[in-house]
């Protein structure tokens, strides 16, 4: 490592690219389909342009791969640095109205008597758990003058033993030096496995619509598995998103909502856990990020669905890693960041007096194309095979990988602005009013990346597949 807590290694997006495509079990020789054109990254002292541009060529290099199973012929995938970086910021441009602010208004850093910590506050529950162990109200001042009486660590470990959401700030050389770092430094990029049982699925083939008639179950939420599922929708994937009663995302559902159908079921409820049983044994694909022991409770173990559905390409998501003392611990990538030493380092290097983070949640957007490659890695191999397959990711790990291609020139050259021309013609009409979208980030070869519906509403769909409503 060098003196500033970076490893040295290849070009960064050749490097993510490679780890990414290799841990989806994909052949290197189809990188050779895969080019990357522009110039410019976004302002970080981490590569995080190269890591956008690798994460989503390497899932759009999966959708080429799929289709080249049934027409023969490899398609051409180009990604545009530029497109790809704005992507990992925010692809919708309302029209006439406005997001909601991103944080709660308590949510956010906060100086401890021995250092900074961040508190995730934007679940009202969260917020109450945090509250709770301050012994204060929701007033930000005087939050800040109670976490000023408490040391880093000891605040985080409080918070999260109430069910709360707190990271305190570790530079990279304490993170690899803490117990979970270490258990997360062991783990590979994607746990994966294949298994028998399945049989060669009789999936319709659409030349410009290779995921067409493939159905996916979606029961993520912030923001990893959604990018994920937005991104299968793209290429024809039927997705039905599900949530529970009186959950929302203000801030975040317009942008991932797009091309899905969205339902709830109170899972808590023998009848709508029926439900979803039969949506699961109709499926081709579940993406899940529900803590590990949450879906033991409801009786859908991964023993579970594997009986239910033994052809299933099932793909999960946490937080601080598979192994270790937090595995399951709740976390979002602002949290991962302080955790793992990527706000230490850009405040550091930068020479700020406060956490300096990521331009965007790149952890999340960048995790969530990592989960779009292994499902449609998956689904590559179960149609040639009729395996099924298992895939978990984490933001932990994916943050690891990051810092892995070492530090971001500081001579790099900005992005040029966004232009008009950077957005689709198209108005789409979401729930909330009319958007624009950004253009696609990359294009396949007679493959255009087009969603069939627009964002909507949590709740505003049955919790059916939508086909079977025709």
């Amino acid at each position: 490592m060098s003196d500033h807590g970076f490893s040295a290694g290849r070009e960064p997006a050749d490097h993510y690219l490679g780890a990414i495509w290799t841990a989806a079990g994909g052949d290197a020789v189809h990188l050779r389909h895969l080019d990357c054109a522009g110039t410019g990254a976004l302002a970080s002292v981490f590569p995080v342009t190269d890591l956008a541009a690798a994460a989503i060529g390497a899932a759009s290099l999966a959708v080429a791969e799929f289709a080249a199973l049934r027409s023969a012929a490899f398609a051409a995938v180009q990604v545009d640095r530029r497109l790809a970086s704005f992507w990992f910021l925010t692809s919708l441009r309302p029209q006439g109205w406005s997001m909601p602010p991103p944080w709660d208004p308590i949510a956010g850093d906060y100086r401890a008597a021995d250092g900074w910590i961040r508190l995730h506050t934007n679940a009202p529950h969260h917020r109450d758990a945090a509250l709770a162990v301050l012994d204060t109200v929701a007033d930000r001042a005087v939050v800040e003058r109670a976490v000023a009486t408490w040391e880093a660590t000891a605040l985080e470990a409080a918070i999260v033993a109430n069910n709360g959401c707190a990271a305190s700030m570790r530079s990279l050389v304490e993170w690899a030096d803490h117990s979970q770092g270490r258990a997360v430094d062991g783990e590979p990029l994607l746990h994966r496995r294949l298994y028998d049982g399945g049989r060669p699925p009789q999936w319709p083939f659409a030349a410009g619509r290779p995921l067409q008639g493939i159905r996916v179950l979606d029961l993520t939420r912030i923001l990893a598995g959604p990018i994920a599922t937005r991104f299968l929708a793209g290429f024809g994937a039927e997705v039905l998103r599900i949530d529970p009663p009186g959950w929302e995302e203000p801030v975040t559902v317009p942008e991932v909502a797009l091309g899905k159908s969205c339902a709830r079921l109170d899972l808590k409820q023998a009848d709508d856990r029926a439900v979803l049983e039969r949506l699961l044994a109709g499926a081709d694909v579940v993406v899940h990020g529900y803590r590990p022991d949450a879906l033991v409770r409801l009786g859908l173990d991964a023993t579970r669905r594997r009986a239910i559905n033994p052809g299933l390409v099932d793909v999960s998501l946490d937080a601080y890693g598979w192994t270790g003392p937090w595995a399951g611990r709740r976390g979002f990538d602002s949290l991962i960041q302080m955790s793992t030493g990527i706000a230490e380092t850009g405040m550091r290097l930068l020479g700020r007096d406060r956490p300096t983070p990521l331009p965007g949640q790149a952890i999340d957007h960048a995790t969530g194309y990592l989960m779009a490659t292994a499902v449609i890695r998956g689904l590559t191999e179960r149609l040639a095979t009729g395996r099924g397959s298992e895939a978990r990711a984490s933001l932990a790990r994916t943050a690891q990988l990051l810092v892995s291609g070492g530090g971001q020139s500081a001579d790099a050259a900005p992005l040029a602005p966004e232009r008009p021309d950077d957005l689709s013609e198209a108005i789409e009409e979401t729930g909330w009013g009319p958007a624009r979208r950004l253009r696609p980030p990359a294009t396949i070869e007679g493959i255009p990346m087009a969603w069939d519906r627009p964002a909507a509403r949590l709740g505003t769909a049955p919790a059916c597949w939508p086909s079977d409503r025709r």
